[in-house]
């Protein structure tokens, strides 16, 4: 009798930790996203002129984000470092970055 109860806690225990999990959808690409967001601007549109804003949409290129203020000061004082090498270089990059505007 206690072997059975120990078979059946050991047999409900390993079939519950090798369930299949629940399939989580997969994560949608760029380009789903894309299509997605080109479908719902093209609502309205028919024949023609769907199949040309749709192309259009599809094949444009994202924007890039814009730059941060860290990212403009940076480029800023790279270009006033130039021609400064080595630890020159260094310490007016350090003190540059950390100079408030």
């Amino acid at each position: 009798m206690k072997n059975m109860l120990m078979t059946c806690a050991l047999l409900a225990f390993t079939s519950a930790a090798f369930a299949a999990p629940a399939a989580a959808p997969a994560p949608k690409s760029a380009q789903q996203n894309k299509m997605v967001t080109c479908n719902a601007d093209a609502s309205g549109k028919k024949g023609d002129e769907r199949k040309a804003f749709m192309k259009g949409c599809l094949s444009a290129k994202p924007t890039p984000p814009a730059a941060t203020p860290q990212q403009n000061k940076m480029k800023t004082c790279n270009v006033e470092a130039t021609g400064k090498k080595g630890d020159e270089r260094k310490a007016f990059m350090k003190t540059c970055l950390s100079a408030q505007k």
